[in-house]
């Protein structure tokens, strides 16, 4: 059963890496530069929620792997690091901090996608 699992979540992403990761992309940007007047209450870090958004960007990308998938990822490094430099326009706080944090679940999820596809590839 979980192998099953696992090869329809492998054909989902390795078909539809573009839309998922442009989907988590736009969210990020959205709720990345929406004003407000105070961060919501959320369990974890700040720097938690970076990586998680930018490991379910990323992990898409770095399973399918398409041509130029690592310019792919540097370029969600650099809209990271925009959004960054753009937030104190739009009243929020832009920290060298969370372009590490975001970079960081760039790369991991680089990692995740290397140790999944060894693990579905054992038990092929």
């Amino acid at each position: 059963m979980l192998s099953s699992i696992n090869a329809f979540l492998y054909r989902l992403l390795t078909h539809y890496w573009w839309q998922l990761s442009l989907l988590c992309l736009i969210l990020t940007v959205v709720l990345s530069l929406l004003p407000l007047p105070s961060l919501p209450p959320a369990p974890g870090t700040d720097k938690t929620h970076h990586l998680i958004a930018y490991m379910a960007i990323s992990f898409p990308i770095a399973v399918a792997k398409p041509k130029y998938w690592q310019g792919l990822l540097l370029g969600v490094i650099a809209i990271s690091g925009a959004i960054e430099l753009i937030q104190p326009y739009v009243n929020r706080y832009g920290e060298w901090l969370d372009l590490l944090a975001n970079s960081t679940g760039v790369l991991l999820a680089v990692v995740l996608a290397y140790i999944w596809q060894l693990f579905l590839n054992k038990k092929s």
